[in-house]
């Protein structure tokens, strides 16, 4: 079965389109070349009170931008937010929810690891020293004056707290296999690794509809990268291990990404996504027959031209390939004389 997108309109900034019954899709902006993400709100009900309201799934960017919108739509909606749900750590996903958990003064519902990892990156390195930030873009083949910049940059900038509001100091924990209620409906709780570390999705069998997250995105793969801070991770290995369980639901769900549009067709873009990968790592068995630099690695990976932004995202992308071929034992990997690690495929 082919990726089939709905027809319904993109909703405008300020505003939402029903997507299916129960389900308005909203959308806020990005500053990045992904200049947007999909959030969802979900008819809802306090079990205790009988409040009718809705679920939020996801917030957007901590920004004045996005908090001016968020005002503006809850002047038009006429009931209130009963629950924030988080898919993951990122920015995009986690920014506003500390406001918006303050507005209504309502529980947060994440899994444990992206609940802390968020605390953790938002309150930033605390003065700790950032050496291991230039190791990391040296041991990718990056030139002096790049790492220089990029250390410029990180000394000016403020970090990544600065676009996430205040994160609640509780939570609501979410775990495989939980299900959750929102409403008169069940949604059960699948976690996806390789993008974030505990990536929350819901599905609910009486509605067929997937909230995918970031997990499964229609046309674009999610970001899997090693970063400065597990230069040893093997997040490719995860998020391909945690894939396959989503063919396991009906191919026919409506699938609502955070990222493009909602869609139809859930196993042929799993099917997708692992072939893409794949094809990465055969590129990668060619082109690394002999040492080759993550640097060196770029082209053979990414057609487009890459600016500041994507070229980070892009580095820990390659990284995260070469790092699953190294750990399944089929390259090796060294430190030239530059201080520059160089992955080489083994004869076989």
């Amino acid at each position: 079965m082919a990726i089939e997108f709905v027809d319904v309109d993109i909703p405008e900034l300020g505003a939402w389109q029903q997507i299916a019954e129960g389900i308005l899709w909203l959308r806020m902006p990005l500053p990045f070349e992904l200049d947007h993400i999909n959030l969802y709100l979900l008819e809802d009900h306090d079990p205790i009170s009988g409040q009718k309201g809705y679920t939020l799934i996801d917030t957007g960017i901590g920004v004045s931008k996005t908090q001016v919108l968020w005002e503006t739509l809850l002047e038009k909606l006429s009931l209130p937010l009963l629950k924030v749900v988080v898919t993951h750590m990122h920015p995009d996903h986690i920014g506003m929810a500390g406001y918006l958990v303050d507005k209504f003064r309502v529980p947060l519902y994440m899994s444990h690891s992206e609940y802390f990892v968020a605390r953790a990156i938002s309150a930033g390195s605390r003065g700790a020293s950032d050496w291991q930030d230039d190791e990391y873009l040296l041991r990718c083949g990056m030139p002096s004056d790049y790492i220089e910049t990029a250390s410029k940059n990180r000394k000016e900038s403020k970090g990544v707290g600065q676009v996430i509001r205040p994160i609640p100091v509780q939570y609501e924990r979410l775990q495989a296999g939980d299900t959750l209620t929102i409403g008169a409906n069940e949604w059960q709780v699948l976690i996806g690794r390789g993008h974030s570390p505990e990536h929350v999705c819901l599905f609910n069998k009486k509605s067929n509809v997937l909230i995918s997250g970031d997990h499964v995105l229609p046309i674009i793969s999610p970001n899997i990268g090693v970063y400065s801070t597990e230069p040893n991770a093997n997040p490719l290995k995860l998020y391909l291990e945690t894939l396959p369980q989503f063919k396991h639901l009906p191919t026919d769900c409506l699938v609502l990404p955070s990222h493009k549009r909602p869609f139809i067709g859930l196993h042929k873009r799993v099917d997708g996504l692992i072939a893409h990968h794949q094809a990465h790592l055969d590129n990668l068995r060619e082109f690394c027959e002999e040492g080759k630099t993550i640097q060196a690695c770029l082209p053979i990976l990414f057609k487009r031209k890459l600016n500041q932004h994507s070229m980070f995202f892009a580095l820990a992308e390659a990284f995260a390939h070469l790092n699953y071929l190294y750990f399944a034992g089929e390259c090796s990997r060294s430190i030239n004389e530059n201080g520059h690690l160089e992955f080489t495929i083994l004869k076989t």
